[in-house]
């Protein structure tokens, strides 16, 4: 077990450590640190901030794993319908710049059923290598086989890094591997990087409600695991012609074996734009004042042949629903043009939609936060300037 101590005779009550704790575990008593082992989460924040060596972190040494066998960057593509998802390029862009860093092969994960041609692809995106299994119970995602058969494949090829998105079939099946393969997961990351020295990955994800950005390392599992949200990183761009060596794998039959039967598969019916890929969003915030003032969004979002997007306040609301929210607990979003009315732009929102390309503020609070990130900002009542803004777009662009 780790422990850590404050040693007494080195403190000087300059409540560095204090302020460092992000958990509320130290305080002072009579000049001198006291760590509640009752908070404590032995994060060892303290001991960085403390310039006097007066507190020190004691970790327990288990057994060492041998990393040196684990090598190449790999990243799981996701699909359905046979269809390989735009968040799959996303990290097959990042996974590149991290392979590169590293010295090692980019390498995409494909599973699935009937899929030759589209492993085949993969290497016009980047890929080096592309390990495919191909079988009936992967066509669609369950979480037993598709679980089985990605284990199998790390701890046969040994992978140094494992990238995936968080999406919802992303976090079902990533969590499971890293559970099996006894790997660090760091979940929702809005940027990766690589230090090369210590061959590490550098994992950013928003922490404390989106207060901190934390940068999170693995040094003693592989895979360093890491999903990322859809729309945060750039796609890898089209190199046709370019090939990639496809490592078809096959696996005993009781691999692919589920605990859960798949019955069907029902489509959402829905005649708006899905947010997640929509060029143009329409969002509104707590600043409509009601349900029927949304309408004015859907009609501007309409003539723009846009989504119309929410902040967290109005659909809890219940203004709109859960699937149009944008934020920290919605969907992350990258249109080319993103018109915020009646948001006040709080960090867990702004996590979601700031890097859009163009983005138009409109509150009639000059002070909104939202502002801070506008390209444009207008001050004064949205559902004044909406509708001025429908009628001029009607007028501009024939409708």
């Amino acid at each position: 077990m780790a422990s850590i101590k404050v040693h007494l005779e080195k403190c000087t009550g300059c409540t560095l450590c204090v302020k460092a704790c992000a958990f509320g575990a130290i305080h002072m008593a009579e000049r001198k640190a006291v760590i509640d082992m009752a908070k404590c989460t032995l994060c060892g924040a303290c001991v960085a901030a403390c310039k006097f060596s007066a507190i020190e972190l004691e970790k327990a040494a288990g057994p060492k794993k041998d990393l040196s066998a684990y090598k190449d960057v790999w990243v799981f593509c996701e699909q359905k319908k046979g269809v390989i998802q735009s968040i799959s390029f996303e990290l097959l862009g990042e996974g590149r710049k991290l392979a590169d860093k590293l010295g090692v092969k980019l390498c995409a994960v494909l599973l699935g059923s009937g899929m030759d041609a589209a492993a085949q692809a993969l290497g016009e995106r980047g890929a080096d290598k592309v390990y495919y299994a191909d079988h009936q119970a992967l066509k669609a995602y369950q979480d037993d086989p598709y679980t089985a058969v990605l284990v199998k494949l790390v701890e046969e090829f040994k992978p140094e890094v494992l990238l995936c998105g968080a999406s919802t079939i992303g976090r079902s099946l990533i969590s499971r591997v890293a559970i099996k393969t006894n790997a660090g997961l760091t979940a929702d990351c809005t940027g990766l990087d690589i230090d090369v020295k210590e061959r590490l990955l550098l994992q950013t994800r928003p922490a404390f409600g989106g207060n901190i950005m934390a940068t999170i390392v693995a040094p003693n599992h592989r895979p360093q695991m890491a999903t990322v949200r859809h729309k945060v990183m750039k796609e890898a761009p089209v190199q046709a012609g370019r090939k990639a060596e496809v490592i078809k794998t096959a696996y005993p039959e009781e691999t692919f074996s589920s605990r859960a039967k798949l019955l069907d598969i029902v489509e959402e019916l829905s005649a708006t734009v899905n947010i997640s890929e929509a060029d143009i969003i329409v969002a509104g915030g707590r600043g409509m004042g009601s349900k029927e003032n949304f309408a004015l969004l859907e009609e501007l979002a309409k003539v723009l042949g846009g989504a119309v997007g929410a902040s967290r306040s109005a659909v809890d609301a219940d203004w709109i629903g859960y699937s149009h929210q944008v934020g920290q607990t919605g969907k992350t979003v990258c249109p080319k043009l993103y018109i915020a009315c009646g948001i006040s732009g709080q960090i867990q929102h702004l996590i979601g939609m700031q890097s859009s390309k163009t983005i138009v503020a409109i509150n009639k609070d000059h002070d909104a936060p939202i502002f801070k990130v506008a390209t444009y900002g207008i001050v004064g009542d949205v559902n004044e300037l909406v509708p001025a803004m429908i009628r001029e777009f009607k007028r501009a662009l024939n409708k």
